[in-house]
This record gives C-alpha cells, sequence and structure tokens, in this order.
C-alpha cells in the first residue's frame, strides 16, 4: 500500500476492546507534515487527547498518545495502526494498543473516517 495522506481527516470510533476509553462519540482531527502524524481526540470519557505518530513504508502508523479523562486521569499508551482505504476512498483504521500507565492493558479498536456534510450553498465539505 502507498503512503495515505491522513492530512485534515476526521475519525470517529467504531469499535474498541474493554479496557479502552475511546467511544463512538471521540472525535479524532488529524494533521500530517510528510511522514509525521499529529492529532487531537475529545469527546465521551475523554475530556482532550493528542496523539504523534510516524507513517511507515506501508502507510501505517506508529504512534504515541496521551489524554486526560472526563475524570481527571491522565493516561498514555501506543499504538500500531494499520489503514483500510474502504470503497468510497475514507479510511478505517484497524488499531492495535496498550497502556504505558496503570495495568499496561493491550486491546484492538476500529476507526472510522468521517466527513462533515456539503454545505447546500456551495457543495463543498
Amino acid at each position: 500500500m502507498a503512503k495515505v495522506n491522513y492530512d485534515r481527516r476526521m475519525f470517529r470510533a467504531l469499535a474498541n476492546s474493554a479496557g479502552g476509553q475511546v467511544s463512538a462519540d471521540t472525535l479524532f482531527h488529524y494533521r500530517q507534515a510528510g511522514d509525521l502524524v499529529v492529532g487531537v481526540y475529545e469527546g465521551g470519557g475523554i475530556h482532550h487527547g493528542q496523539i504523534i505518530a510516524r507513517v511507515d513504508e506501508d502507510g501505517g502508523l506508529d504512534m504515541r498518545y496521551q489524554h486526560v479523562t472526563a475524570a481527571g486521569e491522565l493516561m498514555t499508551g501506543t499504538c500500531r495502526t494499520r489503514p483500510e482505504i474502504l470503497p468510497d476512498g475514507r479510511l478505517r483504521l484497524h488499531e492495535r494498543w496498550r497502556w504505558t500507565c496503570g495495568d499496561g492493558a493491550e486491546g484492538t479498536s476500529i476507526l472510522e473516517e468521517i466527513r462533515p456534510p456539503a454545505d447546500p450553498e456551495t457543495g463543498e465539505a
């Protein structure tokens, strides 16, 4: 797979393992410059989160993340992400994550790209 462009893409969780903290109410916003991807996320049980990642030769992400929960708990972890390009061009991200704090639990999640609705006057998103 060629390198994937993550710039200006938004994602929402479709599925998450027990022990994971993101939900369908968590929105992720990614930016990319070269092979560096940064992002922010919030919603659901997440007050504010940040990611930093490198894009590998297969378009996947080697990621580190940190967030503060709605209850004020600080959490950190690592994640390996494999992208899937959907027929309509959106991305589905298959993630394998591990907490680097707390109990060090591991799990999987799936994020799927969402697109903002088009402006009825301009047709642009």
